[in-house]
């Protein structure tokens, strides 16, 4: 039997999808798409192309944050959408996101680029939580952090 691997994309609920689709943008180098049918000149922020689409066609003001994607740039991973919802993140996740920071180190220098990452991602919203130290032979060590939103994601 020769099956075909599916498409998937991630999803997240959230209470402010464009903020929050710009940290991970930011946090995995994705991009934002333009809007149906709009070409999006070079050097044109492609959010900026949604808010005269959504304007043009109509949304209403208070409509314009209710979702917002993103995609990788190479074509290799899974799209992500923001979708919104009036409630606070209220449990711990039960699926969540590891970004591959220190792929192919160990010890120090494999801790050291974590830390490295950590403070970028920090510096655009995220909040560390724990880091733990490698116990060989079953775990390299990681830090778990949480997005803008309280999403847990790991650093590994």
């Amino acid at each position: 039997m020769n099956r075909k691997s599916r498409e998937f994309q991630v999803s997240f609920d959230a209470l402010d999808p464009k903020a929050l689709s710009i940290f991970w943008r930011d946090a995995l180098g994705y991009v934002h798409p333009g809007p149906p049918g709009v070409e999006v000149p070079e050097g044109t922020d492609p959010l900026d192309a949604w808010a005269e689409f959504l304007e043009r066609v109509g949304v209403p003001e208070d409509q314009r944050n209710t979702r917002s994607a993103l995609e990788d740039p190479d074509g290799e991973g899974p799209k992500i959408f923001f979708q919104q919802v009036p409630e606070d993140k209220i449990a711990k996740n039960r699926v969540h996101l590891d970004i591959r920071a220190a792929p192919g180190l160990v010890g120090d220098e494999r801790m050291a680029a974590l830390e490295a990452e950590c403070d970028r991602l920090v510096a655009l919203g995220a909040k560390r939580v724990q880091r733990f130290e490698p116990e060989e032979p079953l775990s390299l060590g990681f830090i778990v952090m949480n997005d803008p939103e309280g999403n847990e994601f790991c650093l590994d």
